[in-house]
């Protein structure tokens, strides 16, 4: 029997296949758009967003469209292809944070897919006084961190993941609840989630919130349904 992988509950299936659903959450991405003109107007405050494993910004462009219109500083990575968690990726990521955030001199937001959420709560861990909180979508931290003896980063932190998730096994992707960490569950497929409405929703709903206010999410009853 094979062994059991963190990329997927079954083991040993690609990463990069078998997930046809997405392209159905990018045809619901695009009939919601009227919808997301209706979610909360942010603050300006600036948002990172970081793509997962062989992805770029073009992965990200629906996720950071949205988040740019409804008035938030948005920057992708910057670095082209994710190739992994190497130690030039990573500098130049932690340069790019710092300049997303000296141009405005405000704590930032860290939206990461999937590998790029693990990079996310890094970046909290080194830096928490300029992160103002971190949203992981399908990311597989606990498997990273649990290796390591990393604990939660000391900001807001929201896990966003799905059970039909085939690529991260949905068990390493979400955290301990406790005063300012959350699991947010939503029906999809893990190359979806980036362009997935009720991520969408959930991710405007976050960045919302005043600094220094964080709560839980709570779904309004008009979008209730999306969350199981």
């Amino acid at each position: 029997m094979a062994q059991r992988s963190w990329w997927s509950p079954g083991g040993g299936r690609s990463p990069f296949g078998g997930e046809e659903g997405a392209l159905t959450e990018l045809a619901a991405f695009g009939m919601a758009l009227p919808w997301f003109a209706l979610l909360p107007r942010g603050d300006g405050h600036p948002v990172l967003v970081i793509p997962g494993f062989r992805g770029n910004d073009s992965s990200t462009v629906p996720l950071r469209s949205v988040l740019t219109f409804l008035g938030y500083d948005v920057a992708g990575w910057g670095q082209g292809v994710n190739r992994g968690p190497d130690e030039e990726t990573l500098r130049t990521l932690t340069a790019r944070f710092e300049d997303v955030y000296d141009r405005r001199g405000q704590p930032v937001s860290l939206v990461g897919w999937s590998l790029g959420g693990v990079y996310a709560r890094g970046l909290a861990r080194r830096a928490p006084d300029r992160v103002r909180q971190v949203i992981t979508l399908g990311s597989p931290f606990r498997r990273f961190e649990s290796a390591r003896r990393m604990g939660t980063p000391q900001v807001p932190v929201t896990a966003i993941w799905s059970r039909s998730d085939p690529i991260v096994a949905w068990q390493n992707a979400i955290e301990e609840p406790g005063p300012r960490v959350e699991n947010i569950e939503v029906r999809g497929t893990h190359l979806g989630l980036g362009h997935n409405p009720a991520v969408v929703l959930a991710v405007a709903d976050r960045l919302a919130q005043p600094g220094g206010a964080w709560k839980p999410f709570t779904p309004s009853p008009v979008v209730r349904s999306l969350y199981p």
